[in-house]
C-alpha cells in the first residue's frame, strides 16, 4: 500500500525549454528540481523529456545533488541575484553551482552550457546574459566544503530533537549529504557479485553510480535491490519453510522475495496495481513465487489467519531522506498526522490476520517515535492479548524502551535507512 500523498497544487508553468535541450542532462535535473520546489511534485513522479536511459540517470543524480546542497547554491547565488529567476532558470543555476563547485566540473564547460540552453529559447533567452555573469561569479566562490550542511525542515527538525537530541540530529543530517551507496539481498546459496562490500547482517554494498542491470547475477535473479535497514524487519519475522506469511503494503517487494526466498507461502498485498507490478517483474526475475492481491488491506479479508504477518506500514518516510532528498521539501505536519492514523488502523487490522500463537513485525522507515514507538505503545494497551518478542541479536541500531528497534542514518559509514521495527506476538483466544 503506498503512502496516500495529497496531490500537489497546480502552479503556474515555466515555459519549455527548446525540443533538443531536454536531452541536456542538466536542463533535464533543472526541470526535476523546479518540480520539487515549485509545484511540489517528488522526483520519481516527475517525467523527463527523454529517451535516453543515461541522460535521465545523470538528470537525476544531478538533481538529488542540488537538493541536497540547496541552502549552499543559495549561499553562492544569492548575493548576485537582485531578484529570483523564474524557477526552471533558478533552478538551471543551481545545478551548474553544484556541477561547478561540488562536483569539479569546468567552469567554463558548464557556464557555457547554460547560456546556451537559455538563448535557445525565445521565452528563456533574456536571462541568458545575467545567467552568464551570476555563474561566472559564483565559479570563483571560496569555502563551498566549509559551508553548513542542508538542515532539515524546522518542524522536522524540532521533532527529531526532542526524540533523539541536537548531536543525533547533525549527525543524521551530515548522513543525508552524500547519495546513499546501493545495498543487495542475495538469495540463498547465490552467488555474489565482484566488487561489493559486505556489510553486517548479510547485505553486499556497491558504490551508488554503479549501473544495478550489468552487475553480474542480475538477470539470473541472483539479488535485489534493498537497503541494509530495510532487509532487516523480514529477517526479524525469521519465517520457517511451509510457514503461511502475509506481507502488507508489499510492494515493490524487497521483503516479499526475502520471505519466499526462505521457503514461506506467502501472500503479498498492496493497493497499487502499478507497484504491484513492478513486485511480480521483481518475483519473475528472481524464480520466487508469492500469492498478489491488489486490495485495500482495510477493506479485504483472507480466507484464514497467518501463521505471521509483516506491515511495512506507509509513513512519512523521513528515514529515507539521503537517497529521496525531496521529501523535506514535500513533507508537512498534516501528513504525518494523516499518516500515523492510517498506520493506527493497518496495525490493528494486521493484529487480527495473525493466528493465536502467530507474530508479527509492524515497521515504518520513519524517524519519528509517532510513526515507531508511539503505535506499538499504543497497540500495546488497546490489545491485552498482545506482547512484544525478544529480539535476536541485530547488526545496526538499538533497542527501544517499549521493546521495539531503531536504526538511524548515521548508523553505519556510507548510511542506512532510519527505520523503525517491532516483533510482536499474539497469545490471546
Amino acid at each position: 500500500m503506498p503512502t496516500r500523498d495529497k496531490p500537489a497544487p497546480q502552479r503556474p508553468k515555466d515555459p519549455p525549454m527548446p525540443s533538443h535541450a531536454p536531452q541536456d542532462p542538466r536542463v533535464l535535473a533543472a526541470s526535476l528540481v523546479a518540480g520539487v520546489l515549485s509545484e511540489g511534485r517528488m522526483l520519481s513522479e516527475t517525467p523527463l523529456q527523454t529517451q535516453d536511459p543515461a541522460a535521465r540517470a545523470i538528470a537525476r543524480r544531478l538533481a538529488q545533488a542540488v537538493l541536497r546542497n540547496l541552502a549552499r547554491t543559495e549561499t553562492v547565488l544569492s548575493p548576485h541575484l537582485r531578484k529570483p529567476p523564474m524557477p526552471l532558470v533558478h533552478a538551471l543555476l543551481r545545478v551548474a553551482v553544484v556541477e561547478i563547485l561540488d562536483h569539479g566540473q569546468p567552469a567554463p564547460q558548464i557556464v557555457n552550457a547554460v547560456v546556451g540552453a537559455l538563448r535557445a529559447d525565445r521565452k528563456a533567452a533574456p536571462a541568458a546574459g545575467m545567467a552568464n555573469a551570476v555563474l561566472r561569479k559564483a565559479a570563483a566562490f571560496e569555502g563551498w566544503a566549509d559551508l553548513p550542511q542542508q538542515r532539515l525542515p524546522g518542524w522536522l527538525r524540532r521533532r527529531l530533537r526532542n526524540a533523539h537530541g541536537e548531536d543525533v540530529v547533525q549527525a543524521i543530517e551530515a548522513a543525508h549529504r552524500t547519495a546513499a551507496p546501493i545495498d543487495l539481498t542475495l538469495k540463498p546459496g547465490a552467488r555474489a557479485p565482484e566488487g561489493g562490500t559486505p556489510l553486517p547482517g548479510g547485505s553486499l554494498r556497491f558504490d551508488a553510480s554503479v549501473q544495478v542491470s550489468a552487475l553480474d547475477g542480475f538477470a539470473a535473479g541472483n539479488w535485489w535491490v534493498q537497503d541494509a535497514a530495510a532487509a532487516l524487519p523480514a529477517r526479524l519475522l525469521d519465517v520457517r519453510p511451509g510457514e503461511t506469511v502475509l506481507d502488507l503494503c508489499a510492494a515493490p517487494g524487497g521483503k516479499t522475495m526475502q520471505l519466499a526466498a526462505a521457503g514461506a507461502r506467502v501472500t503479498a498485498l498492496d493497493l497499487s496495481q502499478a507497484r504491484l507490478a513492478r513486485l511480480s517483474e521483481n518475483l519473475a526475475r528472481t524464480g520466487l513465487h508469492a500469492e498478489i492481491v491488489c486490495a485495500d488491506a482495510l477493506a479485504w479479508t483472507p480466507a484464514a489467519p497467518f501463521d505471521a504477518v509483516l506491515l511495512d506500514a506507509p509513513c512519512s518516510a523521513t528515514g529515507t531522506i539521503r537517497r529521496h532528498p525531496d521529501l523535506p521539501f514535500l513533507r508537512k505536519p498534516a501528513d504525518v498526522e494523516a499518516l500515523v492514523a492510517l498506520q493506527t488502523r493497518l496495525l490493528d487490522r494486521a493484529i487480527g490476520f495473525v493466528k493465536p500463537g502467530g507474530r508479527l513485525v509492524y515497521c515504518t522507515c520513519s524517524l519519528l517515535p509517532d510513526e515507531g514507538e508511539a503505535q506499538i505503545e499504543a497497540a500495546l494497551a488497546r490489545h491485552p492479548g498482545l506482547c512484544t518478542l525478544p529480539l535476536p541479536p541485530m547488526p545496526f541500531g538499538r533497542a527501544t524502551p517499549e521493546g521495539g528497534w531503531r536504526t538511524r542514518p548515521d548508523d553505519h559509514a556510507g548510511g542506512i535507512d532510519g527505520f523503525y521495527m517491532a516483533l510482536l506476538g499474539r497469545a490471546d483466544r
